[in-house]
């Protein structure tokens, strides 16, 4: 099952930069220019720079995995963005083909 959110920021690539050292210490992570992959226990978080911030997909096997992927990655987000005062993230699920 996957999830997506768009934050918007004028700092995605720094925030992305963060996110990837921060979670680098405890996961694996990939990065590759202006993304960067998070592979948790539960699911991967991939995260890209967007024209207006970051477009985040979160992949998990079921919604028991998602609901804490979701919650790490959101936390950390927001907690890294403080100073541009953040709204929690209004995640979707893609329309299935």
């Amino acid at each position: 099952m996957q999830m997506t959110a768009d934050f918007p920021t004028t700092r995605g690539a720094a925030l992305l930069a963060t996110l990837s050292k921060h979670f680098a210490n405890k996961i694996e992570v990939t990065t590759a220019d202006d993304r960067a992959a998070l592979h948790f226990e539960m699911g991967v978080a991939r995260i890209a720079v967007a024209p207006q911030g970051l477009y985040l997909v979160l992949e998990a096997s079921d919604p028991a995995a998602m609901e804490p992927l979701r919650d790490v990655v959101e936390r950390h987000l927001l907690r890294f963005a403080h100073r541009e005062d953040p709204a929690p993230l209004e995640w979707s699920q893609p329309a299935q083909a």
